[in-house]
């Protein structure tokens, strides 16, 4: 059967292994179904999620012009400690920005190549480990705003790596820590404003993701440049598609194609 969409991030059920779904505009996909099977994949278009557009994806998802434009894709979005909406101070839409910035925050520890601090809204918990592709994680603070959220990750990256390596995670080069250890380490050198809301008293989340054979080079596709593939799916991990001939594909890396699915 063929499925044709645009691309965005697979949605996820907290189960184990975690369930993931492709969902298009008017059907959606039970990825987890699909392990063992042929997945053709063809390049039809793009699509840009703000505007809708068929034009050339910049970043993010986004078309140039509404990258550097929407308010969905402002610099605060990776750098949280540029929010300004508990200032009331505008980057691009206040009204947009303080529904996003003035809501609790999680900064955390995740464990998928190696331990490393993120910021997370506190609703996009468990969510955010998940398309990181981490196997354990732990909160450390929960706080008002992003902005408290990224001072605090700011002074941790000090301390603590804030990058995951794709490639380990998905050879699944990885070793457990002890994330209560990290986190009280860490607890020194949380900034002023923010040690009122360290957490004590949590216990690590564990994550086990539905793959059957762990690439061992894993290789990148780059559909714009093959315009399709086909292979077997032999596992999903953060937001990737692993399959047999140890080629991956980050949905989430692709939003915004456009691609016709053959299951």
């Amino acid at each position: 059967m063929v499925y044709t969409g645009v691309l965005t991030k697979m949605q996820t059920e907290f189960l184990d292994p975690i369930q993931y779904y492709l969902v298009f505009e008017n059907d959606f996909i039970h990825m987890n179904q699909l392990l063992n099977k042929t997945i053709e994949m063809k390049l039809v278009g793009h699509q840009c999620l703000s505007c809708g557009l068929d034009k050339s994806i910049y970043r993010q998802g986004f078309c140039k012009s509404c990258f550097f434009d929407k308010p969905v894709a402002g610099d605060w979005i990776m750098r949280p400690e540029l929010s300004t909406a508990h200032l009331d101070k505008e980057d691009r839409d206040l009204e947009y920005e303080k529904k996003v910035q003035l809501q609790p925050h999680i900064v955390y520890l995740a464990n998928s190549s190696n331990v490393k601090v993120g910021v997370t809204r506190k609703s996009q918990v468990p969510t955010r480990w998940i398309d990181q592709g981490a196997h354990e994680a732990i909160e450390i603070v929960e706080v008002p705003n992003r902005y408290l959220a990224g001072i605090t990750e700011v002074a941790l990256k000090d301390y603590v790596a804030d990058k995951t390596n794709w490639r380990n995670m998905l050879k699944n080069d990885i070793k457990d820590e002890d994330l209560m250890e990290w986190r009280q380490n860490l607890k020194q050198y949380i900034p002023e404003e923010a040690k009122d809301y360290f957490i004590e008293s949590n216990t690590e989340t564990h994550i086990h993701f539905p793959v059957e054979k762990y690439p061992l080079k894993p290789k990148s596709l780059n559909l714009e440049k093959s315009k399709e593939y086909s292979g077997t799916l032999v596992g999903i991990k953060g937001q990737y598609l692993i399959f047999e001939d140890e080629t991956v594909f980050n949905i989430r890396g692709n939003e915004g194609l456009v691609v016709a699915m053959n299951v």
